[in-house]
């Protein structure tokens, strides 16, 4: 399993794993397994590819295992999710610094292919993913959706991730997650 930063080369493996874990496209059943909320169109990737260098992937082979997305808050303001997320930033802390959009960026989403889950890939994408910012900010902050128990447990458990509040956006109700990067 190789970890690195995703090139245009790697674009079709994201999207497809992206599809195949999208809530939009997941059986019901498969949900509690954990599922991605955010899409993206193909011209929104090739920007999170190669102006923000913000894909970190694992691929076995020629395939792509597993991904993690991050990029300033500029990058995602477009989504009227991002854009809320944005707008309330200001109202949470994580160790007593008052988030904001200077200090922190977003994380997320990240996917594991079912092939390899609890084979340790997601800790290795995550850390490289946060890597990627060392330097650039101190703090990552991201959401989960409170019914996403997997990835609750994964970003708590496994990368040490702490929940800085709680919020709601159309009728789902989130965790504000956040970690220091370093």
């Amino acid at each position: 399993m190789v970890i690195k930063q995703a090139t245009m080369e790697d674009f079709d493996g994201i999207r497809a794993l992206l599809k195949a874990n999208h809530v939009d496209y997941i059986e019901e059943e498969l949900k509690k397994d954990g599922f991605v909320t955010t899409n993206m169109t193909d011209d929104q990737l090739s920007r999170l590819i190669t102006v923000e260098n913000g894909v970190t992937i694992a691929k076995e082979g020629e395939e792509v295992r597993a991904f993690a997305f991050a990029a300033p808050w500029e990058f995602w303001k477009e989504w009227p999710f991002f854009a809320y997320m944005i707008e309330h930033l200001e109202e949470y802390e994580f160790e007593g610094q008052t988030l904001t959009t200077q200090n922190t960026y977003q994380y997320g989403p990240v996917c594991v292919d079912r092939s390899v889950r609890g084979s340790g890939v997601f800790e290795k994408v995550f850390f490289a993913s946060l890597a990627t910012m060392n330097g650039r900010y101190p703090i990552m902050a991201t959401f989960i959706n409170q019914i996403n128990g997997r990835a609750f447990a994964a970003h708590t458990q496994k990368a040490g991730m702490a929940k800085a509040g709680t919020f709601d956006f159309n009728g789902n109700h989130y965790y504000l997650m956040a970690c220091r990067v370093k």
